[in-house]
């Protein structure tokens, strides 16, 4: 059997992991195994913050509609307490009302007069 040598194959693998690590700094992006190192690193990490965005978002919505009740005037009466972003979800649900956080959010933000009358109609 004839002798294979691998020096192609083996050219082209690393080529494609120096490619990936293009825009890296210093032996990440020219020394194949610490590009190989930085690579794997990275994907764990994309694959973490994937799932972090989603909480980012949600904190950020929540931010957005609390400030929407406050441009709102939610002023109470006087046996009750002035309307949260906790008591909104929670009627809300109360009042069978589908509006997820971002449409919520997305209405505080662009369309104040329809979130104000979504909050009258849920207090």
């Amino acid at each position: 059997m004839a002798r294979v040598k691998g020096g192609v194959s083996a050219m082209k693998r690393r080529k494609n992991i120096l490619a990936m690590t293009k825009g890296y700094r210093f032996g990440r992006s020219t020394k194949t195994r610490m590009a190989k190192e930085a690579i794997f690193h990275a994907g764990k990490y994309a694959f973490a913050h994937r799932r972090d965005k989603k909480n980012d978002f949600r904190k950020l919505w929540n931010v957005r509609i609390n400030a929407g009740l406050d441009t709102a005037g939610t002023v109470a009466s006087a046996n009750q307490k002035p309307l949260s972003y906790s008591r909104l979800i929670g009627n809300l649900k109360k009042a069978n009302i589908a509006l997820n956080r971002k449409m919520l959010a997305l209405l505080a933000e662009t369309r104040p007069e329809t979130f104000v009358r979504v909050v009258e109609k849920v207090k």
